[in-house]
């Protein structure tokens, strides 16, 4: 049992976090030791043996870079834990890694949503669509993308800074327990916006996507159900990851928050809460080891032998966004 301190004077409920130093630094060490070399090598083919960039390619290149954001924060958070929740390394870099761990977070569950449109636009509407499936409208996406995640965090920086517990120097995750109040507020905003509403337009697009996929043609080769049973499993895949990663994570942070929003504090209630809110955030990491390996494991050009299956019966060419060329292997990622 956790030991507790219920001093209603403190105003806020205190209890041991000892689980963190073993499991938080092994945790984040395993995701740092798979996820450096996988992205990096993902990247470096996209970077190097990519001549032509496509939609696909941009939108990968960007979310190999989310994760390597992620991944290049956890050494310091390994330290930290590792010294029993001691932060050694300032001011600057407490707020820097805090602010590049949520924008990661964010970043790619934008990313993702951008490519969940993309290939349902590909799917269900390729002809329509063909003039918005550009390189130059994914690169504007992604730029987007990205300012649009910079600026929602910006109040990190502000609420995430250094402070004594214990006569220990510590990093503040979220901020302070005397600004923790203004911190929930912002934080349920940027549930709403960084994950609720994206995770929905996810959803719409894939659950369409299965929809079009499965719908019975006049003439359908036993090649072209191969294909779309492939691509199908491979939606279901990614959501169920998708799901696994992020959802757990919002889910118990909010029930944290919450709780300690409420103004009768039950520190039992709090403690459980806590432990399950800091057991799942390291696993949500784990989809930056994911997203290579779904990537090399999805295989190629999937949406593209469907858009052929519905197009050669007026004899026009498969529907490709400018600048893809057919050996691009196929993003079915999934990020954190």
């Amino acid at each position: 049992m956790e030991k507790l301190d219920t001093n209603a004077s403190a105003g806020f409920c205190q209890f041991s976090e000892d689980y963190k130093q073993i499991y938080l630094s092994l945790t984040y060490s395993i995701i740092f030791l798979l996820a450096l070399p996988l992205n990096s090598t993902v990247l470096w083919l996209s970077w190097c043996q990519t001549k032509h960039w496509s939609c696909a390619t941009i939108y990968l290149v960007n979310l190999m870079v989310a994760d390597l954001l992620y991944v290049l924060t956890l050494p310091f958070l390994i330290i930290a834990y590792s010294l029993g929740d001691g932060w050694p390394f300032g001011e600057l870099l407490c707020r820097l890694v805090r602010f590049l761990f949520y924008t990661n977070l964010y970043s790619c569950i934008l990313l993702l949503t951008c490519i969940s449109v993309h290939r349902f636009l590909g799917v269900c509407h390729p002809l329509r669509s063909l003039p918005y499936r550009t390189r130059k409208n994914a690169v504007l996406g992604t730029a987007a993308t990205w300012a649009l995640v910079v600026l929602q965090l910006l109040p990190t920086l502000a609420f995430s800074h250094t402070g004594y517990r214990d006569s220990h120097v510590v990093c503040y995750d979220t901020s302070d327990p005397e600004n923790f109040y203004q911190y929930f507020a912002y934080s349920m905003v940027l549930t709403l916006s960084g994950f609720i509403f994206p995770s929905l337009v996810i959803l719409a697009c894939y659950s369409l996507m299965v929809r079009r996929l499965t719908k019975p043609e006049q003439v359908l080769e036993r090649t072209g159900r191969a294909a779309r049973a492939k691509s199908i499993r491979t939606i279901l895949l990614v959501c169920s990851l998708f799901a696994l990663c992020f959802v757990p994570f919002h889910i118990t942070r909010s029930c944290y928050f919450i709780i300690r929003f409420l103004p009768s504090r039950d520190c039992q209630l709090e403690m459980v809460a806590s432990m399950a809110y800091k057991i799942w955030r390291p696993l949500a990491g784990m989809s930056s080891c994911l997203n290579p390996v779904l990537y090399f494991l999805s295989g190629r050009n999937r949406v593209r032998r469907v858009q052929q299956l519905r197009l050669n019966k007026t004899g026009a060419p498969p529907a490709a966004a400018e600048g893809e060329v057919p050996q691009e292997g196929q993003i079915w990622a999934l990020a954190r």
